[in-house]
């Protein structure tokens, strides 16, 4: 019996397709294109049913509707594979159909069990996280990812997928040690650098995080467009709280957009980013353009309630016919009580969306009782708390909008506390302060700022 990197057993005999197996597990782990190797690597060896099921996950991580029927040949190749395979094999095979079949739950029990017998098991854990972090599963998230202590104790990723859970779970000074662990075994661990970002920027550190996430942004070069785009996302951040506006423009157009077009997790980057820029007040000139092209070839695309209000916002601020179809397909998920996240879609998607909608239109008062609606239960559709404060900005732009000065102030002083000095936080509260009648106060804010744009590189 030979073994993986992580001397996990693997039933094959050939050499080549165990070379891709492992490729395919560093490469997932450390979001490197060698990964997309297991392909190939399946086709070549149909009767391995490891690698084949490995094939499907990733066509999987698609995120697309066509991602199931692109899975299905592997799936199958793998369930005719099953005689005489490990127990661990077959529960990987197991997750992979019950995903296809848009089982999540069933997904997660299997990896759940398949990280309790084998804690070395890092492709079940990233799987499981990754389900867990589109449910809102935050306390899962760090549950799953402690479970290969002390077993993955030498493995660098393990340590990063744990940060994450402690960030997410606003443990952050673990986090931190967790991030700074695994970067200690090794430095180019990208998502360490990731849950560093979200720790610093929670924390307030933005001039610290930005320089961190420079020093170590050459490391990202040769990563998959989705963790290359999405650090240099996070570093984008920084800049725009620092008013850094010509970076924050070079990131978008070097780093962010471009590199996988059609791919969902950069379409949801771009337009995150873009939708931030503006309420920054940074001019993104006709960049919302080619975005949107990408984004109106998804069509009635709601495979994941985060990934589709992204969507349907850079369709409805382009003003795209597109956006009312996508809206559409949003109100019959909300309808259909037959899927596992039905809840999301009903009491938050549907909720967010209609205030998207409305935003995009002028309608504030709709815009900020909707959005109102979904925002304390936002984390049940996925996403980050970095990802999700995009909701956050589209209510307070639209509380600004309407001229709701006292409520558009009770929202910046709430985030002042994690962004202290940020440029255009402290521009906006300037002008909400003179709005309200205390020039002082307005004074003070536009302090800030200024302190903040003086301190920064010519």
């Amino acid at each position: 019996m030979r073994t993986d990197l992580y001397g996990l057993s693997v039933t094959t005999g050939n050499p080549q397709t165990l070379h891709a197996i492992d490729d395919f597990i560093h490469g997932f782990l450390s979001y490197q294109p060698k990964a997309a190797g297991i392909i190939a690597a399946a086709d070549a060896d149909p009767d391995c049913a490891l690698a084949n099921a490995y094939a499907a996950l990733l066509w999987m991580f698609l995120e697309a509707p066509v991602a199931p029927q692109k899975a299905a040949p592997y799936v199958a190749r793998a369930q005719a594979a099953r005689e005489g395979l490990t127990d661990r094999e077959a529960w990987v095979i197991d997750a992979a159909t019950a995903w296809t079949q848009g089982d999540v739950p069933q997904v997660l029990a299997i990896c759940d069990r398949i990280t309790t017998d084998h804690p070395r098991d890092m492709t079940a854990l990233k799987l499981a996280q990754y389900h867990l972090f589109n449910l809102g599963d935050a306390t899962g998230m760090l549950r799953i990812a402690l479970k290969a202590l002390p077993e993955a104790q030498d493995i660098p990723y393990a340590h990063g997928m744990i940060a994450f859970g402690y960030e997410q779970c606003h443990l952050l000074g673990r986090a931190e040690e967790a991030a700074r662990t695994a970067m200690a075994l090794r430095h180019d661990e990208p998502w360490a650098h990731h849950a560093l970002a979200h720790v610093m920027l929670t924390e307030g550190r933005v001039a610290e995080g930005a320089a961190f996430m420079e020093s170590v942004a050459e490391t990202w070069a040769g990563l998959n467009s989705f963790m290359r785009s999405h650090n240099w996302w996070h570093l984008a951040l920084f800049y725009l709280s620092l008013g850094r506006h010509d970076d924050v423009r070079s990131a978008y157009d070097t780093h962010v957009w471009g590199l996988e077009k059609e791919y969902s997790q950069d379409q949801v980057g771009a337009a995150s980013l873009l939708a931030r820029m503006e309420f920054a007040g940074v001019d993104v000139e006709d960049r919302w353009s080619d975005v949107a092209d990408h984004v109106a070839l998804r069509g009635a695309d709601t495979v994941n309630p985060f990934l589709t209000l992204q969507y349907l916002y850079a369709l409805a601020r382009t003003r795209r016919p597109e956006a009312d179809a996508m809206m559409q397909a949003v109100l019959d998920r909300a309808q259909d009580a037959g899927q596992h996240d039905h809840i999301a879609w009903r009491d938050v998607a549907l909720p967010a969306a209609t205030a998207i909608m409305a935003h995009a239109s002028g309608d504030w008062d709709t815009a900020i009782g909707q959005m109102a609606r979904a925002l304390p239960r936002m984390a049940e559709c996925g996403g980050s708390h970095a990802q999700r404060d995009l909701f956050e900005q589209i209510h307070l732009d639209a509380l600004v909008r309407d001229g709701r000065a006292s409520s558009a102030q009770q929202v910046l002083e709430m985030r002042r506390t994690y962004d202290p000095e940020g440029v255009p936080l402290n521009l906006m509260l300037g002008d909400v302060y003179d709005q309200s009648g205390l020039p002082m106060l307005a004074q003070e804010a536009r302090a800030r700022a200024a302190r903040t744009l003086a301190a920064q590189p010519n």
